[in-house]
């Protein structure tokens, strides 16, 4: 391969790699904003476990609990104590 084969080789790498994280990128934004949020499920979770003796709410801190609060947010949060309080 002479230097021009490798420099158009590159160039056409480069767009290749453009055009793959223009497709990506909506998804991979998605995947990380639900991942934050379950973090975040997590630490509500955390902080509810720590409150638990004087509010008298529990709920388990697991990771089903977390994608529920991490997706629905508040509201989840609302659901979890309806479902313990029915079951």
């Amino acid at each position: 391969m002479d230097m021009s084969q490798k420099i158009l080789a590159a160039i056409l790498a480069g767009f290749f790699l453009v055009a793959l994280l223009r497709v990506f990128s909506s998804p991979f934004r998605l995947a990380l904003k639900l991942l934050l949020n379950t973090l975040l499920g997590f630490l509500a979770l955390w902080a509810v476990r720590l409150t638990a003796g004087l509010t008298g709410i529990a709920l388990g801190l697991n990771l089903w609990n977390a994608l529920v609060i991490g997706v629905l947010g508040l509201p989840g949060f609302v659901l979890l104590l309806l479902v313990q309080w029915v079951l």
